[in-house]
């Protein structure tokens, strides 16, 4: 509570990847304007990235990456699809890739399957990186990797951060009331603590 700590980034930018990545892996067909609402609710938060589709490309470390890199991709997102990673494993992928790639062009996304993902962020961002990928109320999971539970939610990482001094530009409320309507749309229960604790102290 007395501030940023040093080792830490001063901006992080928030990629919110709910509409694309964490919606994929909805059982129900999720109607083209609850989308569109969804996506509007999510621009009024004041995130300044918002996924809402993409092509699938190869994703590897540390040789695609450079390759990429290599190529002019401006940032390289790794990513733990399966959320069985830790702090000791991420930053040792991160010092393996930081040999080929700078911390400027680099982001991580996590998704939450063992509980790891906020620390798993925390070491990257200790380590330079400044950019993370999120899905409001932890929506998603993977179609290719079974068992693979949602992404970190948007709601939690934006808690941590403001919670360590880090500016992110986002309204933590306008990003719980987004989880909420698509939570409601797709009959599902958010997987946001924070949210989930919000909520709570409203309603008793």
């Amino acid at each position: 509570e007395s501030g940023q700590l040093p080792e830490l980034p001063k901006y992080v930018k928030v990629v919110e990847v709910g509409p694309r990545d964490g919606l994929q892996n909805e059982r129900v067909i999720v109607p083209t304007d609850i989308k569109i609402e969804f996506i509007n609710q999510l621009s009024q938060t004041g995130l300044s990235v918002i996924e809402v589709t993409s092509f699938v490309s190869s994703r590897w470390v540390p040789q695609v990456s450079k390759r990429l890199y290599g190529m002019g991709c401006y940032e390289i997102s790794l990513g733990d699809t399966t959320g069985v990673g830790t702090p000791g494993s991420m930053k040792r992928m991160l010092e393996c890739v930081m040999k080929e790639i700078p911390p400027a062009a680099l982001a991580v996304h996590c998704h939450d399957t063992y509980g790891q993902a906020l620390a798993n962020i925390l070491t990257a961002l200790q380590m330079g990186v400044n950019v993370v990928d999120s899905a409001v109320s932890g929506l998603g999971g993977c179609p290719y990797a079974r068992g693979a539970s949602g992404n970190v939610a948007t709601e939690d990482l934006i808690y941590m951060l403001h919670g360590l001094g880090i500016d992110t530009g986002v309204n933590l409320y306008k990003v719980m009331e987004a989880g909420d309507f698509i939570c409601k749309a797709v009959n599902r229960t958010t997987n946001s603590k924070v949210a989930q604790a919000s909520f709570s102290a409203l309603g008793s």
